[in-house]
């Protein structure tokens, strides 16, 4: 059994590269999205067709998945065929607008669905009503990967399948997904042909660090920032000149380092306020100071201390954007979608979710958290 649409997207895709359509590829800025979007665009050329743009959006500046602001600077490509990776299932009036402005959305997302799903041309999550596929727990580029194959059907190349999926297990890894079912054989594969990758941006980290491990390179590559809607670890998988990305590798390297001191600073501050109120059943705790790339990394740590749903927040002048964390058995995203209406939006997954919010909200937001696990209890 197939995942559902994953078929008639791989067809779709087929049409606009024989007609010769424009289509954009917008993926979050994680290394899931990231991977993601580099295994279709490759698809793609592959096929003989073109993208005529990539996008990712600054988390914190845009927040996650599709914003206004992305569409309005995308708008000028339209009509094109708009393909959305590893975000866009919770993202209702962003696709309604892009509609409007003249895009066919396409979205391939493996996040939680919420009570509806956008209007899209065609949805991709193994997680919607009617998807028989029996495993749920693909990263995006999984998803993704299984696409291609549809797509190159007989003229997959080895070399192309192995390059494919090393992406796929590095994201898989990011993305905290469970090693099992295909994620097994994904991640057994991916990671046996890493060392003798072809892939230059990632055969350099191991000419720069001898004794380098796997998530030493997952931590460089999920950190990056944006540079003209790029993010780094993007130009640095796809550029082949050797000089810039030994350059970009060890920036990444060097930021991933100084970020996991960061991260240390940012979780003892998180701590030190939460044990004063030790009594509530959520830790709930924000700063204009704590960088938005940090809180999803703070936020896991403070909830496997202390296993209790934990919400970090980086507070901006109106708005505040969060990362969530949750012990086995709450779903964090059905979680918010109870206090939903203090929201401006939110998704992701049960265990690591996301959030934005307007600052005025967020002690009513708080408020109907601790409501919500109170009368569970």
């Amino acid at each position: 059994m197939k995942i559902k649409n994953l078929k008639k997207t791989a067809q779709r895709i087929k049409k606009s590269i024989k007609n010769k359509e424009k289509i954009i590829l917008y993926g979050d800025a994680d290394l899931d999205g990231v991977a993601s979007v580099i295994i279709l665009k490759e698809t793609i050329r592959n096929l003989g067709g073109k993208i005529k743009s990539i996008y990712f959006p600054a988390r914190d500046k845009e927040g996650y998945g599709i914003n206004k602001s992305a569409l309005n600077f995308l708008k000028k490509f339209a009509p094109a065929l708009l393909i959305t990776l590893d975000c866009g299932i919770s993202n209702f009036e962003e696709i309604d607008l892009a509609k409007k402005l003249g895009f066919e959305v396409i979205i391939i997302d493996h996040h939680e669905i919420l009570d509806k799903l956008p209007k899209a041309k065609i949805i991709v999550d193994p997680k919607q009503k009617g998807d028989k596929y029996s495993f749920k727990g693909l990263a995006t580029a999984g998803i993704v990967f299984k696409l291609s194959e549809i797509l190159f059907a007989k003229n997959f190349s080895p070399n192309l399948r192995k390059n494919f999926l090393e992406l796929v297990a590095l994201a898989t890894l990011a993305d905290m997904m469970p090693q099992e079912a295909e994620n097994k054989i994904f991640l057994a594969e991916g990671l046996n042909h890493l060392e003798e990758t072809l892939r230059p941006g990632l055969k350099i980290f191991w000419k720069i660090d001898e004794v380098l491990n796997i998530q030493k390179i997952i931590s460089a590559l999920n950190i990056s920032e944006i540079k003209n809607h790029l993010t780094e670890s993007y130009l640095l998988l796809t550029l082949s000149d050797e000089n810039e990305i030994k350059i970009l590798a060890e920036n990444l390297l060097k930021k991933s380092y100084q970020r996991q001191i960061r991260n240390r600073e940012i979780t003892e501050e998180a701590e030190e306020r939460a044990l004063k109120k030790l009594k509530e059943p959520i830790i709930f705790e924000g700063s204009d100071s704590w960088e938005p790339t940090s809180i999803g990394a703070v936020a896991s740590r403070i909830c496997q201390r202390y296993q209790k749903p934990t919400f970090i927040f980086n507070r901006a002048e109106k708005e505040s954007l969060g990362a969530v964390r949750t012990p086995a058995g709450i779903n964090g995203v059905k979680t918010m979608q109870n206090c939903a209406k203090f929201l401006k939006t939110f998704g992701g997954h049960p265990a690591a979710a996301g959030f934005r919010i307007k600052n005025e909200n967020l002690e009513k937001f708080k408020t109907c958290l601790i409501q919500y696990f109170e009368t569970r209890h």
